[in-house]
Parts: structure tokens; C-alpha cells; sequence
């Protein structure tokens, strides 16, 4: 089998790479790396991640299903303020959950991106990720 020692980044599918440059920059708070005629590389502290311009349909989740999303973590104090910032910026969080049990546990927050894909915050306080497993 394969031994990885870790990921160097994901891709998040995006029709307009101007709007989602501007979503991922100044509502989330990310940095940008570089930028090409069809990709935005994106820093979020140690991880990366690319805005890629699809050619494809982006529906990953009919309606406001969130099988498909990609979680960000934030801290407690940090995910009651987002949820405030996000309102302000008219940004609907649709769904919200306060996980007791399962692989991660925490309270989080799902929203759609300008093309639908779904984010999650998430004030993780127990799983692989904050137990250092």
C-alpha cells in the first residue's frame, strides 16, 4: 500500500474565479498564493487548497443536502462570531448542528459558496484532528 504522509491540497470547483477569489479572500478570511488563467491557489494556514475553473455543472448537493462539503475548523469564540459575520454578509447558513458523538465532535455550521459548494465551519473539540491522533 501507499505510505502518505499527508495532502498537499484540494480542489474546490468554481464557475468564476473573480467571485470566488473575492469570497474565499474577503469573507473567509483565506490568502492567496498565485493566480492563473484557471486556477486560484488559496492558503488556509497550513493547508492549501485550489479554486479550479470548471467546465463541468458544480452541483455536488441537490437543495441544501451537505453529504459533499469541506469542513474548516474554527475556535469556539471564532464560530460564534462567524456565524454573525456570515449573516452581515448575507452569507445563509442552512443547517447547524452540535455533534455529541460520531468521528467529530464540536459544533458546526454548513453555507453555500457563490457556486454551491458547501462549507463547513466547525469548533472541533474532539476527533482524530484535535486529538492529535
Amino acid at each position: 500500500m501507499l505510505q502518505t504522509s499527508g495532502f498537499v491540497h484540494f480542489t474546490i470547483p468554481v464557475k468564476d474565479l473573480d467571485r470566488s477569489e473575492a469570497f474565499y479572500t474577503q469573507v473567509m478570511g483565506f490568502r492567496k498564493l498565485r493566480r492563473n488563467a484557471h486556477m486560484v491557489f488559496m492558503e488556509a494556514h497550513d493547508t492549501c487548497f485550489v479554486l479550479t475553473l470548471s467546465e463541468n455543472e458544480i452541483e455536488p448537493n441537490r437543495g441544501d443536502k451537505h453529504d459533499i462539503h469541506t469542513a474548516f475548523r474554527v475556535t469556539a469564540s471564532e464560530y460564534d462570531r462567524a456565524k454573525i459575520y456570515l449573516a452581515d454578509k448575507d452569507v445563509r447558513i442552512f443547517k447547524e448542528e452540535d455533534r455529541l458523538g460520531g468521528t467529530f465532535e464540536g459544533r458546526s455550521a454548513y453555507f453555500h459558496d457563490p457556486d454551491r459548494n458547501v462549507i463547513e465551519i466547525i469548533d472541533l473539540v474532539r476527533g482524530p484532528v484535535a486529538d492529535g491522533q
